[in-house]
């Protein structure tokens, strides 16, 4: 649990709050991925760098994010780098904190803290309780999928829940083979006081940026197997 202590990190960050993790949260119902396949009138499409991220305004200032990168590298290994939690926060830019602050078995509640920055110096920053549920794999009939969905229960959002999809199709024997798919899910709706278009332009840039990193540190792990 978070003991109200902050690191140099956080305190950069600006964050001078005492967390009290909850023990106890109501049960909720997590979106599925069909829930993200619905059609929208009002989509919004950006395909760069092997990135495609689509936005699809839901109504007032809730919006639904699909996007998704290919990687060269099997559904274990890119498993492995979303769920080594406290790891995030050093492989991506934009998450000044990833702290761990319940773990049970498939089920993992975190502490988050976003920050960028903003034109004329200013600085965005957005914080968060996040409750992970890691799905066990399904076996398809040319590869497998796995899954981790995911909810903020506390923080600068009034919806925050999706879900990382992991699809592996499998091309030869070889790990180097394996042609996996990294999907990112998720439903936002920030509170009154942050202004949607800013959150849906930074959350597009920061998707796109996340992924891209994803993707390098599968070829890095890969490229330092290979090499032994």
């Amino acid at each position: 649990m978070h003991n109200g202590a902050f690191t140099k990190k956080e305190e950069e960050a600006g964050v001078y709050i005492l967390y009290c993790c909850r023990e106890k949260i109501r049960p909720f119902e997590l979106l599925q991925i069909s829930d993200f396949i619905k059609e929208d009138e009002k989509t919004d499409s950006i395909c760069a760098d092997g990135v495609f991220i689509e936005i699809k305004k839901l109504g007032g200032n809730s919006r639904r994010i699909r996007s998704k990168i290919g990687i060269e590298a099997s559904l274990d290994t890119v498993w492995n780098i979303l769920t080594d939690y406290e790891k995030l926060a050093d492989l991506i830019p934009g998450l000044a904190v990833s702290r761990v602050v319940e773990k049970k078995d498939k089920f993992a509640r975190l502490f988050q803290i976003g920050q960028q920055n903003l034109p004329l110096g200013f600085k965005f920053h957005a914080k968060g309780v996040i409750d992970c549920y890691e799905k066990d794999v399904e076996i398809l009939p040319n590869g497998k999928k796995r899954e981790i969905q995911f909810k903020m229960v506390e923080g600068d959002f009034t919806n925050f829940e999706g879900t990382w999809l992991i699809e592996q199709f499998d091309k030869g024997k070889r790990e180097e083979e394996s042609q996996t798919t990294l999907w990112y899910l998720v439903d936002v709706k920030p509170k009154m006081w942050l202004p949607v278009r800013l959150v849906e332009g930074r959350l597009s840039k920061e998707i796109k940026l996340n992924l891209s990193c994803i993707r390098e540190e599968a070829k890095r792990l890969i490229t330092a197997f290979t090499s032994l």
